[in-house]
């Protein structure tokens, strides 16, 4: 039997097993399952398992997490024990709704289901373009056949980006997925610029990220009220035509130049916070970027870290926020050499190389933020690098990992401040933590003591 095999079987027992489960899915480091009832779970002896770097409780769903390439293999295994298909309902009736269901956390929700599943391509092109950055320093020549393969494969996700947003965006309101593909079409065209309106020619691209997401909301609800009235029989002719129709001329006339200047005065906001704010800006934004990202609000920078390389080519946002996984990798080393309990360690040698990777979830959940002070003190180190990064002016050139990764993206000539920023946060967090320290975990029950300080 495997490792993953057996922590599946594991976790399949404590959960109360595939009668307790109402649906399961998976993300880069998560398990979900969605379970009937929350009080047949064993939550600590869950948290205790070999493996488990930590557990969120939200609402009726487990998040059980497991760090990347492991979470794939034991969510097989669990659709093994369950019959249950990642992503299935076993049964609709079973499922609770959640009452903290806000509009802002749906509208998030919903950035989240257009994005998360495009993330490997995001990365394998990021990093692809890295490697291009690699060539050319070492002394590859820019124009020759080499660096323009690498370029075409680099490049290539990015610069049709707005037909796979547009794909995923009419997938999520319960569009046709390909009518949602044409309007990032309608976006990008490089044939929309021989189009004037009210004097101005348009400007393929212009609105960007906004723009595609907001024709294809758009052309998703035109469709739906076209289909009421069609007979069935035409709705494959006529119901795609008035979509089309009705889509493209609204996306020209109001949609793009409303997503033109959505993107812009997103941008122009963060440009002038950090033209005006400098180090001290870089310190705020990088010092409240984790208590973002476990309110799940991150989800709404991915359009506009593209919007920036759609605009401007380079990315200030970036290098920034990526200081906040490296505040938790230098916290994290803190703990691992003042604590005494040994299941803290083995979640802390699980988590570490991913976080320094730059996937943090497993640091954030399975050991500063259980622990309290770690988690400010990790704040702490991210707001010194961050102030760094944006007093540096770094910026990167493409979406890809953060943490040392990101190195691989960052413009030529400013990588050395890149990693000098990292280093920063990793000694500021691992020397506020040592300072400040913590409640230690008991070795049997895991209660609090004062073994930290």
């Amino acid at each position: 039997m495997t490792k993953e095999q057996e922590l599946a079987n594991h976790i399949h027992r404590i959960v109360g097993g595939k009668e307790n489960i109402s649906a399961s899915t998976y993300c880069m480091t998560r398990l979900r399952l969605t379970i009937v009832d929350m009080s047949k779970i064993e939550l600590s002896a869950l948290k205790s398992l070999s493996g488990v770097l930590g557990v969120v409780e939200a609402s009726d769903q487990l998040q059980i997490i497991l760090g990347p390439g492991v979470v794939g293999k034991v969510a097989a295994e669990v659709t093994a024990l369950t019959g249950l298909q990642m992503g299935e309902v076993q049964d609709l009736k079973t499922q609770i709704k959640d009452k903290n269901r806000t509009p802002l956390k749906m509208f998030l929700g919903k950035l989240a289901a257009i994005f998360v599943p495009l993330i490997p391509a995001i990365v394998g092109s990021g990093m692809v373009t890295g490697l291009t950055n690699v060539a050319i320093q070492l002394g590859v020549d820019p124009q020759g056949n080499f660096v323009t393969i690498l370029n075409v494969i680099g490049w290539g996700f990015f610069s049709y980006l707005g037909i796979f947003v547009g794909i995923n965006t009419a997938k999520e309101f319960s569009g046709t997925p390909a009518i949602g593909g044409l309007a990032g079409i309608l976006i990008i065209n490089p044939a929309i610029a021989t189009i004037t309106i009210n004097g101005m020619s348009l400007v393929p691209g212009r609105g960007g990220i906004f723009g595609v997401i907001l024709v294809a909301w758009f052309m998703t609800i035109v469709e739906k009220q076209v289909r009421r009235f069609v007979p069935n029989a035409l709705d494959i002719v006529i119901t795609p035509l008035i979509t089309l129709l009705f889509g493209g001329f609204a996306c020209f006339y109001v949609l793009q130049p409303v997503g033109g200047v959505l993107s812009d005065g997103i941008i122009n906001l963060f440009k002038f916070l950090l033209e005006m704010g400098g180090a001290f800006a870089g310190f705020i934004l990088a010092g409240t970027f984790l208590p973002v990202v476990m309110s799940g609000l991150h989800q709404g920078l991915v359009p506009v870290h593209m919007e920036f390389l759609n605009m401007l080519k380079a990315n200030p946002l970036m290098p920034i926020l990526a200081m906040a996984g490296a505040g938790q990798v230098g916290a994290a080393v803190a703990v691992y050499f003042k604590t005494k309990n040994s299941h803290l360690k083995e979640i802390i040698k699980g988590a570490l190389p991913v976080g320094i990777l730059g996937i943090g979830e497993p640091l954030i959940f399975g050991v500063t933020l259980p622990l309290g002070r770690p988690f400010i003190t990790a704040c702490v180190g991210a707001a010194f690098g961050g102030a760094f990064q944006a007093a540096m002016n770094v910026n990167s050139i493409a979406m890809g990992l953060s943490g040392i990764p990101l190195a691989f993206l960052i413009k030529p000539g400013q990588i050395a401040y890149y990693l000098t920023g990292i280093l920063i946060a990793y000694a500021a967090g691992f020397i506020t933590t040592w300072v400040v320290g913590f409640d230690d975990l008991r070795e049997e029950h895991e209660q609090p003591v004062k073994g930290g300080e």
